[in-house]
């Protein structure tokens, strides 16, 4: 009797489901309905995303995560002899607010001094990406990631101790 009722349940769902008018593809997409367009398109179209040679003295790790949500985002600058941020990259776990904010951050440090990078702040990230409240905390991840970063290439410039010996 049971077997019976699931194919006549079955056979219902699929009449309904045939019979209802299909909308587009592009209006079921998840990130289209529940994301501004610009955390999209860094979603869809992520920028600076791979690594650096995290061994490498002009190249800083950050590496950073969240919790109560579950997204890890790692963030690597690399910087000349000058002190300038000539290259970023990120890998980022997560949804579509924390990649896209990984995706931001990348751009806006290139560019900028180590001291310049300090000044990004999360507030402008989620202005930018026009996050909602419930997802401030993908663009706080992001500078923790950049500021991370600097703090591990600043950390590799001072001198290790048997070498500040020798002097």
């Amino acid at each position: 009797m049971a077997a019976v009722g699931v194919g006549r349940l079955r056979r219902a769902a699929s009449a309904l489901l045939l019979q209802s008018p299909r909308l587009p593809a592009r209006e079921l997409s998840a990130p289209a309905r529940l994301y501004h367009k610009k955390v999209v398109d860094h979603y869809e179209n992520p920028r600076n995303v791979g690594s650096l040679d995290k061994t490498s003295k002009n190249v800083g790790t950050g590496l950073v995560g969240a919790p109560a949500c579950g997204d890890v985002m790692k963030l690597q600058i690399q910087v000349d002899d000058k002190g300038k941020i000539v290259d970023a990259r990120f890998k980022t776990f997560g949804c579509g607010s924390a990649i896209a904010s990984s995706s931001l951050a990348t751009e806006w440090v290139k560019g900028k001094t180590v001291e310049e990078a300090l000044t990004i702040k999360n507030t402008d990230i989620a202005k930018e990406l026009c996050l909602p409240p419930v997802k401030l905390h993908c663009s706080m991840l992001a500078e923790d990631a950049i500021k991370a970063a600097l703090a591990d290439y600043k950390l590799k410039q001072e001198p290790k101790k048997g070498e500040a010996e020798k002097k």
